[in-house]
C-alpha cells in the first residue's frame, strides 16, 4: 500500500532550541513527525533516542500501558540526519503546573512505575547503559568532586551532599529500568472519563538501568504534588518498598545545580558559572535549616491520608504541547484525537533497516518556517529556579 504526503506544517512553541521539526499530513488522514537536529549534541541525543526506541520490540511495547513513538525512516539533510516518527496525540503538563491529588500527578507516577517494573534484560539486550548501586554512588561522588574542584561550590552544600553520599542506607538501591531523569512534560495525557490518563511517552533517549529515584527528581519542582506522586508510585510498583526513594530523588534534584556548575566550568562559560553560583547560593540558603538528607522519609501514612481527602476528578492541566519538541495548537484545529489512527499503515518498528525517505518533494516543506525544541539545559535550570523561588 502506497501512502503519500499531502502537506506539511511547522511545529513550534515560539522558543529557540535544538531541532527543526515539522508535522506531516498523509493521504490516509494519519500524521507523522519529522525532526532534524541543529547541533552535534542534538544529533548525539537523537542517535541515543533512536537506539532506545529500536530496543522497544513489539513484545516490550505490549507490556507498556501507553504508547511510544516508532521510527519509520531517516535521511541525511545538510549534514544532519532527519528522522521520521509516528505522531502521538495528547496534552502535556509542566512539573510546576501539576496539582496535588488524583489526576495528573498520580497518572504520571503510575506510568513511571510501569517503566521501572520492566525487565532489566530489555536494556541489557539493547546494549544500553546499566549501573549497579555502587556505581550510582561512585558516579554521584565523582560529580561532587568535580563541582568542588571548580572552587565555586558553597561549603554548606559540599557538607550536605558529602554526608548524603557517605550514608550507606541511602544507597540500598534496587537498580531498575529508568529513563535517566525523565521530565513529566514528556508524558502525553488524555482525559478518560474526565480523569487524566497517560497515553504516551515521547522521550526515551535516557533509557538505561539505574536509580529509580532519578526519574522522580522533578518532584522538587512540584512540591504540592510530591507526596501524592511518591504514594502513587509506591502503590503502583511491584518492587520491594524503597524507604529512601524520596530522599534520593531530592538529592538528585539538588545535584542538578552541581551539574550546571560543572557544565559551565567544562565549557569555559563564565556566564553559566555565574548563573550556577547564584543558584547554588540560593539553594544553600534555602536548605541551611533543613535536616540532613537521609535523616527522614516521606510518611506514606500521612500522604495516603492526604490523598484520600482529595476528590477524584479532572484537573486544570495546561495543554502545552501535543507532541515532541514543539507545537502550535492552532495547526491541528479540526483534528479529532479519537479519529487519529493508532498506527500509520506502513509503520514497522521491528525492521531496523528503515527505508530512506525522500524529503525534497514534500508539499509545503520549503515554505514552512523552522520549529525548534527547547534546550534541556534551560528547562532544567528554569525548573530549579522555580523550586528555589529564584525565577
Amino acid at each position: 500500500m502506497h501512502t503519500s504526503i499531502t502537506g506539511a506544517a511547522p511545529l513550534s512553541e515560539g522558543i529557540g532550541g535544538r531541532y527543526d521539526s515539522a508535522l506531516l499530513y498523509l493521504d490516509d488522514d494519519s500524521l507523522l513527525i519529522v525532526r532534524v537536529p541543529e547541533t552535534d549534541e542534538a544529533e548525539a541525543d537523537a542517535v541515543r533516542e533512536t537506539t532506545a526506541l529500536a530496543g522497544l520490540t513489539a513484545g516490550v511495547r505490549a507490556m507498556l500501558p501507553f504508547r511510544a513513538p516508532e521510527t519509520l525512516g531517516q535521511a541525511r539533510i545538510g549534514g544532519r540526519t532527519a528522522r521520521v516518527q509516528t505522531y502521538l496525540p495528547g496534552y502535556r503538563v509542566d512539573a510546576a503546573q501539576i496539582p496535588p491529588g488524583r489526576g495528573v500527578a498520580t497518572a504520571i507516577a503510575t506510568a513511571i512505575a510501569g517503566i521501572h517494573d520492566l525487565p532489566t534484560s530489555i536494556v541489557q539486550s539493547a546494549g544500553l547503559p546499566a549501573r549497579t548501586a555502587s556505581q550510582m554512588r561512585a558516579d554521584t561522588e565523582r560529580l561532587l568532586d568535580r563541582a568542588e574542584a571548580t572552587g565555586r561550590l558553597p561549603f554548606g552544600l559540599l557538607r550536605r551532599w558529602s554526608r548524603a553520599i557517605a550514608l550507606d542506607g541511602l544507597w540500598n538501591v534496587e537498580p531498575t529500568v529508568t529513563l535517566g531523569g525523565v521530565d513529566p512534560a514528556a508524558f502525553l495525557l488524555t482525559d478518560v472519563d474526565k480523569v487524566p490518563t497517560v497515553t504516551g511517552l515521547l522521550t526515551w533517549g535516557g533509557l538505561s538501568v539505574g536509580d529509580p529515584a532519578e526519574d522522580l527528581r522533578w518532584t522538587a519542582s512540584a512540591p504540592d504534588a510530591a507526596a501524592d506522586v511518591i504514594v502513587a508510585y509506591a502503590a503502583a510498583t511491584g518492587r520491594a518498598p524503597d524507604s529512601m526513594l524520596a530522599e534520593r530523588a531530592r538529592l538528585h534534584a539538588e545535584l542538578e545545580f552541581a551539574k550546571w556548575l560543572v557544565h559551565g566550568h567544562d565549557s569555559g562559560s563564565e556566564s553559566v558559572m555565574t548563573d550556577a553560583v547564584a543558584l547554588l547560593d540560593s539553594l544553600d540558603d534555602s536548605v541551611r535549616d533543613e535536616a540532613p538528607l537521609g535523616s527522614g522519609t516521606v510518611s506514606l501514612d500521612d500522604a495516603i491520608a492526604a490523598l484520600g481527602r482529595v476528590p477524584a476528578g479532572t484537573t486544570d492541566a495546561v495543554d502545552t504541547s501535543m507532541h515532541t519538541d514543539a507545537y502550535d495548537p492552532g495547526m491541528l484545529d479540526g483534528y479529532d484525537d479519537e479519529d487519529t489512527p493508532a498506527e500509520p499503515a506502513t509503520a514497522s518498528v521491528t525492521d531496523l533497516e528503515t527505508e530512506p525517505i525522500e524529503f525534497s518533494d514534500w508539499p509545503g516543506a520549503e515554505d514552512a518556517p523552522a520549529a525548534e525544541e527547547s534546550d534541556p539545559d534551560d528547562a532544567a535550570k528554569n525548573a530549579l529556579r522555580r523550586w528555589t523561588g529564584t525565577a
